[in-house]
């Protein structure tokens, strides 16, 4: 199988990567190097010969174009997105630019690669859209989110993501392209940009530095390992409806507190560990505008229609996480420079 992921040096888009190199397909992995795309994260199977690179900006119609018409992919799997909260307050124009242009350029793309198409190869292709629970907005003290919840973002991002969702869905109804969409919750794991809760979190009380939590750390997110998220993807391209939505979710619920102090209690059982007890570096800092309280999502399609399950519980899944930064500090110093281009300051 031949498939073109785009970001692919990204967190969820290299695990994605690395799984498909290690399954045999081949994949052109086409990723615009921005602060959080990483070489270093692919660099276990850059020397596969299934595996290809292009760095190219997805919103370059004739470089999307020629990679198309260069590697005649049977699907398309599409992970490239600005997605970082904070800088979406901060930069808006950027999260508009790639996550809803670039996606529409894709599309445009993949529509023209389509129709080329023989008949069988035209009834197997699919163009995977990965995307985030944020597009509904916060959930009140109970309830999960469901594919057919409305949209209701409250942060740039999650409105960049939502209009992109939309993107999709139209050109399945106007064009008959065979999409899937997928929304999930909060991916944790190695190669995780340090701008994000968890390796930040881990980062810093590796040097000592403070621990920040917005507010008091109440809000609830649904967390769920990477690789459990890849593998639901995979499962979606295979047997998914095209035109459906599936969300993926682990159940697991954690309030931001809760998730923090489960760092530190890994961390205080480490060899490596020189600040013990973590959680007094612990530090309540001002919430963020739009803050969405909770996000909780409801698996039961995923589980029901295509049998997918998380294989990790979330305890096991943090330790093994906290364990792998600890083993890759050669990483870790390789991202070190560039966690100032991925501030929101």
């Amino acid at each position: 199988m031949r498939v073109l992921v785009t970001g692919g040096c990204g967190f969820i888009g290299s695990a994605l990567v690395r799984r498909l190199v290690a399954d045999g397909a081949e994949v052109l992995n086409v990723d615009c190097l921005t602060y959080a795309g990483l070489p270093q994260n692919v660099a276990s199977v850059a020397d596969r010969p299934g595996y290809r690179f292009l760095k190219a900006d997805i919103c370059d119609k004739a470089a999307m174009a020629d990679a198309f018409a260069d590697f005649r992919p049977d699907a398309v799997m599409h992970l490239a997105a600005e997605s970082h909260v904070d800088r979406s307050i901060d930069g808006p124009g950027a999260f508009i630019r790639t996550n809803v242009t670039g996606t529409e350029v894709l599309l445009e793309c993949a529509l023209d690669h389509w129709r080329g198409l023989d008949e069988a190869a035209r009834a197997a292709f699919r163009f995977l859209h990965v995307s985030t629970d944020e597009v509904y907005g916060a959930l009140p003290g109970e309830g999960h989110f469901r594919e057919g919840d409305p949209y209701r973002p409250t942060s740039p991002y999650a409105a960049s993501k939502a209009g992109a969702d939309h993107l999709v869905r139209a050109f399945h109804a106007t064009y008959r392209l065979p999409v899937l969409i997928t929304n999930c919750g909060n991916n944790y794991g190695p190669f995780q940009f340090p701008e994000k809760l968890v390796p930040v979190i881990i980062l810093n009380a590796l040097a000592g530095e403070t621990l920040p939590v917005y507010g008091r750390g109440e809000n609830v997110r649904d967390w769920i390992h990477v690789d459990d998220h890849v593998a639901a993807l995979l499962r979606v391209l295979d047997a998914g409806r095209p035109g459906e939505t599936y969300l993926v979710g682990a159940r697991g619920e954690r309030r931001n507190i809760d998730l923090v102090r489960a760092i530190c209690a890994v961390l205080d059982e480490t060899p490596e560990a020189r600040h013990r007890p973590h959680a007094d570096l612990i530090r309540f800092v001002g919430d963020r505008p739009g803050h969405d309280f909770r996000y909780a999502i409801d698996p039961a399609k995923i589980e029901r229609e295509l049998g997918w399950r998380p294989a990790r519980a979330f305890e096991a899944g943090i330790a093994a996480t906290v364990r792998w930064y600890l083993d890759n500090r050669d990483w870790i110093g390789a991202v070190h420079d560039r966690r100032r281009l991925g501030s929101a300051a």
